[in-house]
């Protein structure tokens, strides 16, 4: 890389840093996270599966795997999947929901160190996982594990504007005083992905998606966020009466519906 694309992906290590260690961000959350997390379209995988020519011999390595949402999908493929994640509730949860997988594979590991083989893997994928990475030393280490012509991609669920997401929105820049470190709309902007990837220049693609929550899952999904309140916090009364209003609102047969785009940012690092 020459000098400006350092410089540039060193700019990105200070937009991403968290005010927290992000390996023990979600320790606490685990249960919500399983529970109420979105998944993934089936489109979404059709994609990669056509990008990496994902079937049985190929190898994926899923950093920042967490409890495994995306892994399934992935191993549905026939390929072996390997779940690189450093976080030791979430890397369990995932273990005992795979656990029958003869596919899958488990690493206490990061993604600036994953522990794999040079040139082993056909995909590095990171799903809700990026903006928690250290962006220079990440990119190094995903061009080690990459065979030549292997594919990475990014993915996240952003919500999209609709009148229930804007009230969401503006709920958590309330409440939640440190979402302003991870605030939705930042993590997959355009520049800094392009950061990454340079010289390669990546591809984005969209897919429709949603989530459909009643009262109590719609306070699971806040409360799997890391940046949601804890109970213990002065913030977490006023901002669950919040969303139960938020609820109240938009509710139609006991359940809302959150809308959501996946966006896949996919390309070669060389």
């Amino acid at each position: 890389m020459g000098s400006v694309l350092t410089r540039e992906l060193r700019e990105l290590v200070l937009e991403f840093a968290p005010s927290m260690d992000p390996k023990e961000r979600f320790s606490n959350r685990v249960d919500d996270y399983v529970s109420y997390r979105p998944s993934y379209p089936a489109a979404l995988v059709e994609r990669l599966t056509a990008l990496a020519d994902l079937r049985a011999g190929r190898v994926v390595a899923d950093v920042g795997s967490g409890t495994g949402i995306l892994t399934r999908l992935l191993l549905d493929t026939g390929a072996r999947v390997i779940g690189v994640e450093p976080n030791a509730a979430m890397r369990m949860a995932a273990e005992r929901a795979l656990s029958g997988e003869e596919r899958f594979e488990s690493r206490s590991a990061s993604a600036e160190a994953t522990g794999l083989r040079d040139a082993s893997v056909d995909l590095v994928i990171a799903a809700q996982a990026f903006h928690w990475f250290e962006p220079v030393r990440a990119r190094a280490e995903f061009g080690r594990i990459l065979r030549p012509g292997g594919i990475v991609a990014l993915v996240w669920n952003q919500r999209k504007d609709t009148p229930l997401n804007r009230d969401y929105e503006a709920m958590l820049e309330r409440y939640a005083p440190d979402y302003r470190n991870v605030r939705e709309r930042d993590r997959a902007a355009e520049p800094k992905i392009r950061a990454f990837f340079a010289p390669a220049l990546p591809s984005l693609a969209t897919f429709p998606n949603e989530q459909r929550l009643d009262d109590s899952g719609l306070r699971g999904r806040l409360k799997s966020s890391s940046y949601a309140p804890t109970a213990e916090s002065p913030h977490h009364e006023p901002m669950m009466k919040e969303l139960a209003a938020i609820f109240g609102r938009y509710a139609e047969h006991g359940t809302v519906v959150i809308a959501y785009e996946t966006v896949l940012w996919h390309g070669r690092l060389i």
